[in-house]
């Protein structure tokens, strides 16, 4: 497996070595049973476990996590991914029996059988947690794998190196470190299949490459996922919901809400809501940010393109209703809440990925939807509403990667529904069984009679 230290050549080689490696070994994990491949994800679970202290340094070091925050995403959610794989194994790997129409008296049966040798792509935001996720569910449906993190995360990749050589040879999961020209020269590889994490960009990137070599393809975009604020839904429990979810991870989630819908008459109350939240989770007695209990936008790039995202929109006449506060220095921003916002600003364009949230205010629901119809398909879809019969109407009329009904996150976190996007958003799911059922071919088999 690569290092950061490595030649251009050296890492090439690596590269070609392994690949061969795999290939050829591709057909012995093919063939493992659960009981083995259970095995191999227990020594994973217990490389994550061994090495979390470091984990936690290097995560912190790369983007300036809360500890509380790594702890949670980039250790106990591996580890219980993990277990989760090894707990349901031996039912996913279960063929799935079919009594054939037209002669019953014959069999039919669907298997389920590794892709090969598949391409992990992991993105910066979450990047052991997004990446060893697919990694276990790869394993677990016996394929080999290679791996890449992101180059903005070079402490965590170290680590991470270290957790895969601890538990699996390279010959069936290897990792690789350096910079976007090791993701081109792994992405130039005929893999089987390539699952990436990221932007809707790089998927496009990473879909034309897969399309050289007809492999099939996860992917895990983002989008600008709307909120929609029903007349009469709990303001004050919105307004904290909406914070919390801007402060975890600095809002660099792809599922973070991107912008509000909010009656007018209500728009007033979620701002001081808002507001409110932020300061008791963020600023100290003397109203200064506590900077250690939100991540830091991850480098100056990012800080800048979202700089010019806020300024667009004030420029234009967006007021700053909460927050605004942009600090280059340490590339902190301050939880922020625009209103009198308006579709020509750009805000309201790009994926924001940031603690910067737009409010839109509204008249009758047929018009948020309209709006939404009329844009790519987000990722994420959140609807607050005591009326079912709205809520069957967004849902009807409307179409995203998963949808939480008055709250946020939760279609992530409920590990037996799939996650994914649609079109512009992403394409195929996981999670669980369905990250089992994303490493896998459903393999069609039929039995005659013997003669």
């Amino acid at each position: 497996m690569s290092n950061a230290n490595q030649t251009a050549a050296d890492v090439a080689s690596d590269i070609a070595r392994i690949f061969a490696a795999q290939q050829a070994h591709q057909w012995d994990v093919k063939a493992t049973t659960a009981e083995q491949r259970k095995a191999k994800l227990q020594k994973l679970k217990d490389a994550v476990e061994a090495h979390a202290d470091e984990i936690v340094a290097a995560v912190q070091e790369d983007t300036r996590k809360p500890e509380g925050e790594i702890r949670v995403t980039e250790v106990m959610n591996i580890t219980a991914n993990i277990q989760r794989n090894i707990d349901n194994l031996d039912e996913w790997m279960k063929p799935t029996e079919i009594t054939p129409q037209l002669n019953p008296a014959d069999k039919a049966r669907i298997i389920y059988e590794a892709r090969g040798v598949c391409l992990i792509l992991g993105p910066w935001n979450f990047p052991l947690g997004l990446t060893l996720g697919p990694v276990a569910a790869a394993v677990a449906a016996g394929n080999c794998c290679m791996v890449k993190l992101t180059d903005l995360c070079p402490a965590t990749a170290h680590v991470a190196a270290k957790i895969i050589r601890d538990a699996f040879d390279e010959k069936e999961v290897a990792l690789f470190e350096g910079d976007v020209s090791v993701a081109q020269a792994l992405l130039d590889l005929p893999f089987n299949h390539i699952f990436f994490t990221g932007s809707t960009r790089v998927g496009r990137i990473v879909m034309e490459a897969a399309a050289k070599h007809l492999a099939t393809v996860t992917l895990e975009l983002g989008g600008k996922s709307p909120v929609i604020i029903d007349e009469g839904a709990d303001i004050d429990k919105i307004a904290a919901d909406l914070a919390n979810a801007k402060q975890f991870n600095g809002g660099q989630a792809c599922i973070s809400p991107d912008y509000v819908f909010v009656k007018e008459d209500q728009q007033a109350r979620l701002v001081e809501g808002f507001k409110a939240n932020v300061s008791k989770n963020l600023y100290a007695e003397d109203g200064k940010i506590k900077k250690e209990a939100m991540a830091q936008i991850v480098n100056k790039a990012n800080f800048d393109r979202v700089k010019t995202l806020f300024d667009d929109a004030v420029a234009q006449g967006a007021t700053v209703a909460a927050g605004g506060e942009l600090e280059e220095a340490d590339l902190t921003i301050h939880p922020t809440m625009l209103t009198n916002v308006t579709p020509q600003m750009k805000i309201l364009q790009e994926e924001i990925f940031a603690p910067v949230l737009p409010v839109m205010t509204y008249d009758d629901l047929d018009q948020v939807i309209g709006y939404i119809e009329a844009r790519d398909k987000p990722l994420a879809l959140y609807i607050y509403s005591k009326d079912e019969g709205n809520v069957e109407k967004v849902l009807a009329r409307t179409s995203s990667g998963g949808v939480t009904v008055n709250g946020v996150f939760s279609h992530y976190l409920e590990n037996q529904l799939p996650f994914g996007g649609v079109n512009q958003s992403g394409m195929g799911s996981y999670h669980g069984y369905f990250g089992f059922k994303a490493f896998s071919h459903e393999r069609g088999v039929y039995l005659h009679q013997a003669a």
